[in-house]
């Protein structure tokens, strides 16, 4: 059986869990000078994929 072409960029940014799959904050990659404290520890964490994208992700991921 021929191996399963995974998103490469999709397996990058997206970690499965046993809730679901989590993401990274956007807007933390560049300009940080200009953000205050607050904001850049606000998007510190991470966040959980919505339930109506988990098939958009699965489908990219290949995940069964």
């Amino acid at each position: 059986m021929p191996k399963a072409k995974v998103h490469s960029g999709a397996a990058k940014r997206f970690k499965k869990t046993a809730g679901g799959y989590k993401r990274k904050s956007a807007h933390k990659s560049h300009i940080l000078t200009k953000m205050t404290t607050k904001r850049k520890r606000q998007l510190r964490g991470t966040s959980m994929i919505h339930k109506n994208d988990e098939v958009l992700i699965d489908r990219m991921l290949r995940a069964k």
